[in-house]
């Protein structure tokens, strides 16, 4: 009997780093909007995160790991297209860490910054099969900026989801619409469209 196919799961995220200077008091907060099919529509979730003093990549290192593991107590075993604004993230996951594993986790140009947070999003992305993909921030795209606001408000706000919550994204979307923007977007069909 032929293996199932993994669930298919659409994550975007984003983080927000308030200073980004770990000499002065630098909250942040990270988010995601994390998607897969649900019969004929598609099911949405909100996972966010704080910290008191952090950096923006480290932000959108937690937030990786926090997703991926979120997703695996979900489904196991999945199909992610992990799409992100941070080329920190992007690349490191998709050229830098195979050469730093086989190096002993060292850089040509010697350590690696954040090397807990890169060996445990390894670790945890392990479960599934990841695609990263970078998309260019503050460009408009309605999932992107939704999960900005979110890692914003996660960072001001210092507070966090405990988890996958229902999200809000609908709610954002008609409320931005009622605005002039977004009016022919499907928010539906990039689901689709990327696997």
């Amino acid at each position: 009997m032929p293996a199932s196919e993994p669930t298919r799961v659409l994550v975007h995220a984003d983080e927000s780093c308030l200073g980004n200077d770990r000499s002065k008091p630098s909250p942040g907060g990270n988010a995601a909007l994390i998607e897969a099919p649900a019969g004929d529509s598609v099911a949405r979730w909100d996972l966010y995160e704080c910290s008191p003093q952090t950096t923006n990549n480290r932000m959108a290192l937690a937030g990786a790991i926090a997703t991926v593991e979120w997703i695996r107590r979900q489904w196991k075993h999945a199909g992610v297209v992990y799409v992100s604004d941070s080329q920190y993230l992007v690349q490191g996951m998709r050229d830098w860490v195979a050469g730093w594993e086989a190096r002993g986790w060292k850089r040509k140009g010697g350590a690696v910054e954040n090397l807990e947070l890169w060996q445990k999003l390894v670790q945890a992305a392990a479960a599934h099969e990841i695609t990263w993909q970078w998309i260019e921030g503050h460009a408009g795209h309605a999932k992107n900026e939704y999960a900005n606001d979110l890692a914003i408000r996660a960072a001001e706000r210092q507070e966090r989801s405990n988890g996958l919550v229902p999200s809000g994204f609908d709610t954002w979307l008609a409320q931005r619409r009622a605005r002039g923007e977004y009016p022919d977007y499907d928010p539906d069909e990039e689901l689709h469209e990327r696997f």
